[in-house]
């Protein structure tokens, strides 16, 4: 029986963890882990080579680095600034090739999300905290900008469909007709697949963004063919989908029945159904009709309001070389 069991995921790390081994041997795609010496972050980098690579990995070509603190939901603002100096390192370096500290280099900020929606809310808020210069070049023209070694920053939260009755990406086309950055950063909430990377991950890619992709919500998407500018995204998991969840207690289920020997038959019985018969038995035991539903903590308002203040000030210390208060 052909497995179509699918946990729904935005993380590049966890579909290279859904594959047997350490995920390093998938045809097209490499793999890097490693801590800092000075950091308590752990950072992954997967980078997707080739057609048959993003094939298996379900996403586009591409580099994808992840930085995973177990700490980030905590209100510490040491660690938050830690975090924030690695995410700009390694926003530094997906720039790698583009002189992006010259005084007109235009950055676009998109705060993607429903800003009345908690978990949705992120990008919206990273815009409430975010220093932008493009309106001091409109003002006071290029010999106020002279001789002042920072780019220019705009930002937009575009809002959601339902919203505006557009589609982002119509409403960037139109931002870019007008004010032409050379670099687009999309900012927006992800779906993970595990409940520990809630508001503990960052990842960032160059390859653009998918819009709700995560939950099944297939909108425009944001990239470099479709927007004709450079798009880099940064995302955390707010959400994960019951079904993961649902999946995930059915393995610990197995493991703990195959482990006692009264139940080592049902637990032997249960490991040999593939995903979707598992999936298919948990649901007949919970609720006839499940349906499609997403998990979020229940201190995603904290959570997401510290989040903002790091992605934040980890794009001002890349573009501004400094620390906002």
């Amino acid at each position: 029986m052909e497995n179509t069991f699918e946990v729904r995921t935005d993380l590049a790390v966890e579909e290279k963890e859904s594959f047997p081994g350490d995920g390093g041997e998938i045809s097209g795609v490499s793999l890097r882990e490693w801590h800092r010496a000075d950091s308590r972050i752990k950072m992954t980098e997967v980078k997707i080579l080739d057609e048959k690579g993003s094939k298996a990995m379900g996403k586009p070509i591409g580099t994808y680095i992840t930085l995973e603190a177990d700490q980030l939901s905590l209100k510490d603002e040491d660690y938050h600034r830690e975090v924030s100096k690695e995410l700009s390192a390694q926003i530094s370096k997906l720039l790698e090739g583009k002189d992006f500290t010259k005084p007109n280099f235009h950055v676009l900020v998109a705060g993607l999300g429903n800003s009345s929606v908690t978990p949705d809310s992120l990008g919206p808020r990273v815009l409430n905290n975010l220093q932008v210069t493009r309106h001091l070049k409109v003002q006071y023209g290029d010999d106020f900008w002279r001789g002042k070694p920072m780019p220019v920053i705009s930002g937009i939260a575009p809002g959601v469909m339902a919203q505006t009755g557009m589609e982002t990406a119509e409403i960037l086309k139109g931002i870019i007709k007008e004010t032409k950055p050379d670099l687009i950063i999309a900012i927006d909430a992800l779906a993970a697949r595990s409940v520990k990377r809630l508001g503990t991950t960052i990842q960032l890619t160059d390859t653009g963004i998918h819009p709700g992709s995560g939950v099944g919500n297939h909108r425009n998407s944001l990239t470099k063919e479709s927007l004709g500018v450079p798009v880099m995204a940064i995302g955390v998991p707010t959400v994960v989908g019951a079904a993961a969840i649902v999946h995930d207690t059915v393995t610990t289920l197995i493991r703990a029945l195959s482990e006692n020997m009264e139940t080592k038959g049902m637990g032997d019985f249960m490991e040999n159904l593939n995903s979707d018969e598992q999936y298919d038995l948990i649901r007949e035991l919970l609720e006839p009709e499940f349906g499609p539903l997403y998990v979020t903590p229940p201190d995603i308002d904290e959570t997401v309001k510290e989040l903002s203040f790091t992605i934040s000030e980890g794009i001002h210390m890349t573009f501004l070389g400094q620390e906002v208060s």
